[in-house]
């Protein structure tokens, strides 16, 4: 099973929590004011009891009811103060830890935009959404009712037994008595709980990751029919999560008990030792009155820290997983070519020169978890193992020049797809380089090398929000050059019918517009670009015949002086190619133009033939 529902405990809780805290210091006015007002409410704990002795031992017997009056006005005044404290100091610790989940989640959110692809590659989306959500939420719990107030709970523990302590050591150790037995409670509990908290967060993040490839895969789970087998895999995963809480629960609904039956037996305690001193030892009712006041005072904090320690542990037990996506490795930074050579910024309408030298690559299987899809290694270092790597791409080399179109071809698995990928640098290769205008990619910051690259994909995504913010994504264009890019690829058309034309909101993937559309306005995007190299994966793929005719007009103006690789299954889509590569279990088995490669009778010519044969044979079917 994964790492992520397995955890071992971690070996240095004190590392953790000192980390956790850091993100407390620049929130210091908070945290001073809100430990203030506590140590305020504390010491006005002390009241209650201080006045209770007073009017026992001294007003009762005096009969002096001015002073039980005037002990009555300061024990309001006390419960007044009290109140205004644990309200000032409630405001500031929900602002504190409001503030501070606010700054995680957004350190955490900056965090995944910069992970290599490879990491989501083995990471189900469901899971990483509990990390920036309902784990950061846990943590909210320690900086509210956790840290700020654990130091008055200890505040107050101190001043209560200095206390007991003046009054009457005698009885307060009396009391103290059963402190050891309430230290060892705690301490089993604690170990149990922390167990239990982790096991909830790993359960939580299944059943996310669950929900979010159900809720993404409805129309193949009802296509298919399998609502009902879907319904009792999320059942057990719910009853694994219901099973972990119960026993959280369990533990709790032991610990409190115990403390409140030690309580108890402190008092009895107390009370036992106070039995035979009454009136001959100097102790008076008045101070065994207090001290029954105080003992109940000074468990509770006790168990309240008890309390705070097991908040503690469950935010350590979320920020395990939070932290280790945090300290992810982050792609490497750029090194600079020795010679300090950079790539120029290409002229409008100038495209750049793109040359593979003999790269080889293959997908990483050491890493692979069990629930995780084959991971890419992202790194240069070929993995350890004795056996061959199952190599996607073999010594693939070719050139591409500004104004030139290079086709990708080969049946599926070939390596078409891997090579705009490592050209992207969503993975390094682990032999070989590439090369744009001379310069190893490795050396150009990420942003600057595709910032030089305008990419449609086969599979479109585009974001919940209008049309115009799809098209523009990060290019600076006002309304007229978006509408310019749209009106080159015939997207235009599609827009002006849609509700609000460009500022229509799209829903989430686009939906409400057909795949068709999706991919103009895809294009559309890659043309607002206006990139030196233009990658196409198959970009015609989803729209019929008359609107390929007119992307293939707009793409003809577009390409021209630009640098183009594009990606091919459907064959008569790149007739006119400079040159194409034909790819086969990772190697570039044939090049050339379509006409040589035709003469040639090898693999394009029966890759062209089948699909010739295909069309031919479903236009003579069709009635």
């Amino acid at each position: 099973m994964s790492a992520d529902l397995h955890a071992a405990p971690p070996r240095y809780d004190r590392r953790l929590a000192t980390r956790l805290l850091a993100y407390a210091r620049p929130h210091g006015t908070l945290v001073a004011g809100a430990v203030l007002l506590l140590l305020v409410e504390g010491a006005l704990q002390l009241v209650g009891p201080l006045l209770t002795r007073e009017v026992i031992d001294e007003a009762i017997p005096a009969r002096d009811a001015d002073a039980i009056t005037r002990a009555t006005l300061w024990f309001a005044l006390a419960l007044g103060g009290s109140f205004v404290a644990q309200y000032g100091e409630t405001v500031l610790t929900a602002r504190l830890g409001q503030r501070v989940m606010h700054d995680l989640r957004v350190q955490l959110f900056a965090k995944l935009q910069r992970l290599p692809i490879p990491y989501f590659d083995r990471s189900p989306v469901g899971r990483l959404v509990t990390r920036v959500t309902s784990d950061v939420e846990a943590l909210n719990e320690l900086f509210t009712a956790g840290v700020v107030t654990g130091l008055g709970d200890l505040f107050t523990l101190l001043a209560i037994g200095a206390l007991m302590l003046v009054a009457d050591w005698r009885l307060a150790l009396a009391a103290f008595a059963v402190i050891p037995l309430v230290w060892l409670t705690s301490h089993l509990f604690q170990r149990r709980v922390r167990v239990a908290y982790r096991d909830i967060r790993a359960k939580v993040a299944a059943m996310n990751a669950f929900l979010q490839e159900r809720v993404t895969g409805m129309r193949v789970v009802q296509l298919f029919g399998r609502e009902s087998q879907e319904v009792a895999a999320f059942a057990r995963l719910n009853q694994q999560h219901f099973d972990a809480q119960r026993r959280s629960i369990r533990y709790y609904a032991v610990y409190f008990p115990a403390v409140e039956l030690l309580t108890t037996v402190a008092l009895a305690a107390l009370l036992v030792g106070a039995a035979g001193r009454i009136g001959v030892g100097g102790l008076t009712v008045g101070t065994v009155a207090a001290f029954l006041q105080l003992v109940r005072r000074f468990f509770q904090p006790l168990q309240d820290l008890a309390d705070k320690f097991n908040t503690l542990q469950q935010a350590l037990a979320a920020s395990e997983r939070i932290f280790a996506l945090l300290d992810e490795p982050e792609p490497l930074p750029v090194t600079m070519a020795k010679d300090g050579a950079r790539v120029t910024p290409p002229l409008a309408g100038r495209g750049v020169t793109v040359t593979f030298e003999d790269v080889w690559f293959h997908y990483d299987r050491s890493h692979a978890r069990e629930d995780d899809a084959m991971v890419p290694t992202g790194t240069a270092t070929v993995a350890s193992s004795d056996a061959e790597p199952e190599w996607v791409l073999r010594g693939v080399g070719f050139t591409a020049r500004p104004g030139e179109t290079i086709a990708l071809v080969g049946h599926t698995g070939a390596g078409k797809t891997t090579i705009v990928n490592l050209l992207l640098r969503f993975y390094e290769p682990q032999r070989g380089r590439i090369l744009i205008d001379g310069v190893d990619v490795r050396t150009i910051p990420l942003h600057e090398l595709r910032g030089l690259i305008g990419y449609v994909q086969q599979d479109i995504f585009l974001f919940a929000g209008d049309v115009a913010s799809n098209i523009r994504l990060a290019n600076p264009l006002d309304d007229a050059a978006v509408a310019a890019a749209a009106a080159q690829v015939g997207a235009d058309r599609v827009i002006r019918r849609l509700p609000g034309g460009y500022g229509h909101r799209l829903g989430e993937r686009g939906a409400a517009v057909s795949v068709g559309e999706r991919q103009l306005l895809s294009f559309a995007r890659a043309i607002a670009a206006d990139p030196a190299l233009l990658v196409l994966d198959e970009a015609t793929s989803a729209v019929d015949s008359t609107v390929e005719a007119e992307i293939q007009r707009a793409l003809a103006v577009l390409m021209r002086g630009r640098t183009t690789i594009a990606i091919a299954h459907r064959l008569s889509t790149i007739v006119h190619a400079d040159e194409i590569l034909v790819l086969h279990h990772g190697e570039v088995r044939e090049r050339g133009p379509h006409g040589a490669l035709l003469a040639r009778g090898g693999l394009y010519e029966r890759l062209y033939r089948l699909q010739a044969g295909t069309l031919a044979r479903a236009v003579r079917e069709t009635p």
